[in-house]
């Protein structure tokens, strides 16, 4: 047995920082993990870091790989009827985002964990939350040896994921769930092969679309829309670079730099909010709470802002005995992650081939498209939502 002042279920970058950002407020906590180091470290997930989670990491002590290794990009590209146009997110807003891996940032968090001595338990099962509505929940699992262990604390963070078992924990009936699957899913791909373009592109194509992302200077992330339930066997890698070449090419000629593909993977489209975002002493962050479609790049940054309100929610419980911060934790969250959600669907609705739409739907499409990237003021607004708003 154990006594912490909070456990913390699943060591990504939302659990991760949490933890850290409680260490550095004077405030105990242990991180359970049910994968390995190796593999949390190698899980490749999002990769566009806002303004606002840059500049926390910075802040913290944790960015300088990511200011060394990271990739600055002031702009993005719309591409359409075979043409590219430029969204000029530093001309529009004074700020930018940062291509860095997720998995890296997880890295660079395990670090300092491991620097500063905090838990994390890795390779951990049969994690079960009890006693949630006390102001003494435990948490019991088996540890990596095999042994039952019990974790006693004063709150839980359930930041284990859209499938992990903190949010099922909290009683039938006391979530509302609103849930939104996309006829269409993606088809990733991790490629050894330079980007093919210095920013990142969205493209509109009849065909479905498509995104130009990279990892690194030598790693392509490529994204294609493909049909819901559907199967990696019916895509050999000559299929995909065949369709990205298509759906990504314009009338002045560009084309995608190919090579060997390291990952494949298919990734469904959602869009999901549970409310309240906490139940007694467990408060829920990151996908346990909500899931966006991917096309607006704020799964990760909304987590990261979710554990920014928790820890300093915490805080205020924990050390100066308010109890105020913590109830207004899930109002003070869903006003954004309700932003990201609209943000998320109206990229989404933008860009992708709807199976189901009709001539006149794809008609009003395109002019969405158009008029986003000939217009200033709508163009600012789209570039104001993709770098970040600022944090409350």
């Amino acid at each position: 047995m154990t006594d912490t002042q909070v456990g913390i279920i699943g060591a990504g970058p939302a659990g991760l920082l949490l933890s850290y950002l409680l260490h550095l407020q004077g405030i105990d906590a242990v991180v359970l993990e049910a994968r390995s180091r190796e593999y949390v470290e190698k899980r490749v997930r999002a990769g566009v870091c806002e303004q606002p989670t840059v500049d926390l990491l910075r802040n913290i002590g944790v960015g300088a790989r990511m200011d060394a290794e990271g990739m600055p990009h002031h702009g993005l590209s719309f591409r359409f009827e075979g043409e590219d146009h430029r969204i000029p997110l530093t001309e529009l807003t004074g700020k930018c985002i940062t291509v860095y891996g997720q998995q890296e940032i997880v890295k660079d968090l395990i670090t300092a964990h491991v620097d500063k001595g905090l838990r994390i338990e890795f390779e951990v099962s049969d994690v079960v939350l009890h006693d949630l509505e006390t102001e003494r929940p435990r948490v019991t699992y088996t540890d990596a040896d095999g042994n039952a262990c019990e974790l006693i604390c004063a709150a839980v963070a359930g930041c284990d994921g859209f499938h992990g078992v903190s949010r099922p924990s909290i009683p039938e009936g006391q979530l509302k769930v609103y849930d939104h699957e996309y006829p269409f899913a993606w088809l990733g791909v991790l490629a050894k092969t330079p980007p093919s373009h210095e920013e990142l592109i969205y493209a509109r194509h009849e065909r479905g679309f498509a995104l130009h992302s990279m990892r690194s200077p030598e790693l392509t992330r490529l994204y294609l829309q493909v049909p819901p339930g559907e199967s990696l066997d019916n895509w050999p890698d000559e299929r995909i670079w065949s369709e990205l070449q298509q759906r990504l090419e314009t009338k002045d000629g560009f084309t995608v730099r190919e090579g060997p593909i390291l990952e494949k993977n298919i990734t469904p489209m959602r869009s999901f909010v549970v409310e309240p975002m906490q139940y007694g002493r467990l408060f829920l962050a990151g996908d346990a709470a909500h899931i966006v479609p991917p096309t607006g790049a704020k799964g990760m940054n909304l987590a990261i802002a979710d554990v920014r309100n928790l820890a300093w929610a915490l805080k205020a419980l924990l050390q100066v005995g308010d109890p105020e911060p913590a109830a207004a934790y899930s109002d003070r969250c869903l006003d954004r992650v309700w932003r990201a959600e609209h943000f998320s669907w109206y990229m989404t609705q933008m860009l992708h081939a709807d199976p189901g739409a009709d001539a006149f739907q794809q008609r009003l499409q395109l002019s969405q498209l158009r008029y986003t990237v000939r217009s200033k003021a709508a163009a600012g607004s789209l570039a104001e939502n993709y770098v970040g708003l600022p944090f409350r």
